[in-house]
């Protein structure tokens, strides 16, 4: 199996608080907008097929396997910020782990995605759900977060994270992916009360599911809501906001409790093409919002306002051309960011499969670089 030169896992020091020095990052900073001497970057799917040391450990086990084995999801978490030198790891899982436990018969089928084969239909499947202790039934994500944590550097924070719960029930009405969400969108119409229940299970478990990812070890958590953006405005704020609201307020709300001092969480809530939801997503007031690339950052926190860290947002597909054509818009982006504290660079959406790892790692070079000047 290819993995890093280093397969031991590395060795820090933690007689004081273990996460002091990742509190202080530049990355951690961003998320409470305060002023960093350069501008922080990590990369959605920073760890996967892109990588050659990935696909080396994929020939040997099935994606579910690599995200149940806790060994292999920190090895690869940590590899891929050793290899690309970022600001944060992200804890290498799926937002779809979240259903297999609700009987969803969830399998990830090569070269096909995901593949719910117990989709929701009808009201009396929703009703047939049961919500489960996410402790026990997908512990190992925790048990992952644990090693990657032991295992990181201090000063570098670890991301953990979860599907938001309108993508989640998306792929369960949907039994996979889908263009245009027709079978969601029906059901979200014909049968509200039902999707009520189904949003509010998905929420519960999705709350709990974090604040563990919090207690293991996670120093910031990001909600995807990769489908969201397929939604009119009014149908986000009367069908989906106000779980978003009450997860991210019950998130921070639940680590400060938990932590007995005071601690803030910082939250990213992030979508794709939902620059009309930008002024619903700043009312769910998360730390920090992520933005894709269909609208320019700077036109997009204008929108959401100055209370809100922003995340992104470079078109992954930027990564295929020459690296002028990077640099050029990395610095478009930093200059469209200048002069307003909470910048987190990161791409629109994840590292497409195939992307130059040699691309990737020049981005938070010229990144790095270029804001410090």
């Amino acid at each position: 199996m290819e993995t890093s030169q280093n397969t031991e896992p590395m060795t820090v020091n933690k007689s004081h608080h273990p996460w002091a020095a990742a509190h202080k990052s530049a990355f951690m900073k961003a998320c409470r907008r305060e002023k960093t001497d350069y501008t922080p970057i990590w990369l959605m799917r920073q760890a996967g097929r892109y990588q050659a040391s990935y696909r080396a450990i994929r020939e040997k086990v099935s994606f579910l396997e690599l995200c149940k084995n806790p060994q292999l999801a920190a090895q690869v978490t940590v590899q891929a910020v050793e290899d690309l030198q970022c600001d944060a790891a992200i804890i290498f899982a799926d937002i779809l782990l979240l259903l297999e436990p609700l009987g969803a018969g969830l399998e990830f089928a090569k070269g096909d995605g995901p593949i719910i084969h117990n989709p929701v239909r009808d009201t009396d499947d929703v009703k047939k759900l049961r919500s489960y202790s996410t402790a026990s039934e997908i512990g190992y994500v925790m048990d992952a977060i644990k090693l990657t944590r032991n295992q990181l550097p201090e000063h570098i924070p670890l991301i953990g994270f979860s599907g938001a719960p309108f993508t989640l029930a998306s792929y369960l009405l949907e039994g996979g992916a889908s263009k245009n969400f027709e079978k969601t969108k029906v059901f979200m119409y014909k049968n509200q009360d039902a999707f009520f229940s189904l949003m509010t299970l998905l929420s519960d478990l999705i709350i709990e599911y974090l604040l563990a990812q919090a207690a293991s070890g996670a120093q910031a958590v990001q909600l995807f809501d990769s489908w969201v953006g397929c939604l009119s405005q009014a149908d986000y704020e009367q069908f989906v906001q106000p779980h978003m609201v009450a997860i991210v307020s019950a998130v921070q709300n639940g680590y400060k409790k938990n932590n007995h001092t005071g601690a803030h969480l910082p939250v990213i809530h992030f979508g794709t093409s939902t620059a009309h939801l930008l002024p619903n997503l700043a009312l769910v007031k998360s730390d920090v919002i992520g933005l894709d690339w269909r609208l320019p950052l700077n036109k997009g926190w204008d929108i959401i306002g100055a209370d809100f860290a922003v995340q992104g947002n470079l078109d992954p597909a930027v990564l295929f051309a020459p690296q002028a054509e990077i640099k050029k818009r990395a610095q478009l982006i930093l200059d469209q960011a200048k002069h307003r504290n909470g910048h987190i660079f990161n791409l629109g959406h994840g590292i497409l499969p195939g992307t130059p790892v040699e691309n990737v790692k020049y981005l938070i070079e010229i990144v790095h670089e270029y804001s410090q000047n």
